[in-house]
């Protein structure tokens, strides 16, 4: 069906690493099932994957740095293997000159695993030069040896390269079903096991793992969001449109709403804000999307929330088709994902970027905030403290409960005028909550 690749995790970032997968060559996953943990410069990450299959092979091992788009595992179509040819069979060392193969048929190449790709550079190969009989006509091993013995007379112990080929890879353990579940429960490396046999449960029982140093984050953390935070104050021109707006009334309201919940069930201020970004963000739909050298508007709204993690460091998941959730359904997806957050079990899925964040300060106490923009989106709202000042109602100075909100956007996607619009949304909402 396809390679499982190494995920974009946010805008900032270039590189991860494989901490630990979660299936073996064999098993039957689903979409959307977890299959592996990737180390990104700000945390842990549950990565899915986007098809149903079955996982072909592994071709990256737990431990690996390596690029966005490396390919880390091939996912078969359940049943694809069972078609596959018989693999091709190991050359003669001392076999007479043969003719050239015929050429392969016409169509896409498959992919090539990395020791595939480097074995067939030892022996001058091309692609084209090799029939695949792996599933799916992937090449293997055997294959590329299987050409080169075939190709001008070359012999296996003797490739163009006069380099000799690399060694097999190592094979894996056999291991019980129990030992298998064990391992996945207690986060063990089965690889790392000695077994004279197969690797049972009471390997896994017995096994103690060498102590490793602890990491500190917070560093690396915040090398990423300053890397990141620079590239979008050079590239993206800001602008700022700011307002004051009265919430006496609003928090009244929602102290009566939460009237007679369940302390589980009620809900923060913080969600006032964030469903009147969500009408907002319906109502003026500019500031709602992505500009990749053009605007590109969101057909929903992915809510990005910035959350502060235990670390020091920031990230910012994504609350998808937010615009479909009241606000006690907003709630609950922020409770959930600023508690995942803060522990580093958040999934790719929610850290692909949205089409406009919120970040708030509201309980913290400063009057205002600039937020930086976060690539590629186009706006950014900034809630500010919420407390007692003056403020004029009716013609008279009173002291009222005020929240002074930021919109943040770019000036290649809209214009000062769209962001007073867009404040006017939010501001209609937010102090008529009847109507969130």
């Amino acid at each position: 069906m396809g390679m499982f690749l190494m995920p974009s995790l946010g805008a900032d970032m270039d590189e991860g690493t494989l901490l630990e997968w979660m299936v073996a060559p064999g098993d039957e996953v689903k979409k959307g099932q977890v299959v592996a943990v990737v180390d990104t410069a700000k945390s842990a990450i549950d990565v899915e994957v986007f098809e149903t299959g079955v996982v072909a092979e592994l071709l990256i091992d737990p431990g690996t740095l390596v690029p966005v788009g490396t390919p880390l595992a091939r996912i078969e179509a359940q049943g694809a293997g069972k078609a596959a040819a018989e693999p091709a069979a190991e050359p003669e060392l001392a076999a007479e000159p043969k003719p050239a193969a015929e050429p392969a048929p016409a169509g896409p190449l498959p992919h090539l695993a990395p020791p595939i790709r480097h074995l067939m550079h030892q022996f001058g190969l091309k692609p084209a030069d090799v029939r695949g009989s792996g599933p799916g006509g992937q090449i293997t091993r055997k294959d590329v040896l299987a050409a080169a013995g075939e190709s001008g007379g070359i012999t296996v112990a003797a490739p163009v390269s006069n380099i000799a080929p690399p060694p097999a890879p190592p094979s894996r353990p056999r291991v019980t079903p129990r030992a298998r579940r064990l391992a996945q429960q207690r986060g063990v490396d089965l690889s790392a096991l000695q077994a004279k046999g197969p690797v049972t449960g009471a390997d896994v029982e017995s096994f103690t793992p060498k102590a490793k140093t602890p990491v500190d984050r917070s560093a690396a953390m915040r090398k990423a969001t300053a890397a990141l935070m620079s590239r979008a104050a050079r590239e993206i021109p800001h602008y700022y449109v700011v307002n004051t707006f009265d919430i006496t009334d609003t928090l009244a309201w929602l102290r009566e709403f939460n009237a007679g919940r369940k302390p589980r069930d009620r809900v923060l201020p913080a969600v006032l804000f964030l469903r009147a970004t969500v009408l907002a963000a319906q109502a003026v739909p500019e500031m709602n999307g992505t500009w990749k050298d053009e605007f590109v508007a969101s057909a929903g709204v992915d809510l990005g929330v910035a959350v502060a993690t235990r670390s020091g460091g920031l990230v910012t998941p994504r609350i998808m088709d937010a615009q479909k959730l009241d606000l006690g359904g907003l709630m609950a997806q922020l409770t959930d994902l600023v508690k995942r957050a803060k522990a580093g079990r958040l999934k790719a899925s929610e850290l692909q970027p949205g089409s406009i964040t919120v970040s708030s300060l509201a309980d913290n106490g400063p009057d205002l905030l600039y937020g930086v923009i976060y690539p590629p989106q186009v706006a950014l709202v900034g809630v500010g403290g919420v407390g007692p000042r003056p403020f004029v109602v009716d013609g008279e100075l009173a002291v009222r409960t005020t929240a002074t909100v930021t919109i943040s956007a770019d000036h290649r996607a809209t214009d000062g005028r769209t962001g007073a619009r867009f404040l006017t949304a939010f501001g209609k909402a937010l102090t008529h909550p009847e109507e969130l």
